[in-house]
């Protein structure tokens, strides 16, 4: 059963096909959402919202498009409300008196390094290449899909994803 029989699944209720459609879509919608806030606990929490979005939600997908460009406009919209969020926080001073710490993921000390290289690897590339080098490396999607749901040329994917990787080789170069 494809994606979009499944929201409609989903949007009757259905548990299974909620369970199928979250199985097919979890680390292609989790790469891109990594992808553009760049932390992986940030990422999680978003996820774990778009989904709970899109259970309650599928009953008035449109198909219009791919069911996944759907969720990925749902995930986009989620990242930025708490992009809003944490800067309406910031702004009004909260961050000390939410007891929440806003550091880094507390990962093994012998791993500490090479997720602070990622991290800045990743923060020296505009949204789009971040998009396209994670939902290939990570979600291990091929140009063509990505292409697909982001919906760009595949020469574009091509050659921005050539690019972002000789600019993150260089960068990793020279550090």
């Amino acid at each position: 059963m494809g994606n979009e029989e499944l929201l409609k699944q989903v949007g009757m209720g259905d548990r299974d096909a909620f369970r199928q459609l979250y199985h097919n879509t979890d680390r292609t919608v989790y790469s891109f959402i990594l992808s553009i806030v760049k932390n992986p606990q940030d990422a999680e929490e978003v996820m774990q919202e778009t989904y709970l979005k899109i259970w309650t939600s599928a009953a008035s997908y449109q198909s219009q498009g791919k069911p996944l460009a759907w969720i990925f406009t749902i995930a986009r919209n989620l990242c930025y409300m708490r992009f809003r969020d944490q800067k309406r926080q910031a702004d009004m001073g909260l961050d000390d008196l939410t007891g929440e710490e806003l550091g880094e993921l507390c990962i093994p000390l012998e791993n500490l390094t090479d997720a602070m290289v990622l991290k800045s690897a990743l923060e020296i590339l505009r949204e789009d290449e971040r998009q396209i080098v994670l939902l290939h490396a990570s979600a291990g999607l091929k140009h063509r899909e990505i292409a697909a749901e982001l919906g760009m040329p595949l020469a574009t994917v091509l050659s921005k994803y050539n690019r972002t990787i000789k600019k993150l080789k260089q960068y990793l170069r020279e550090e």
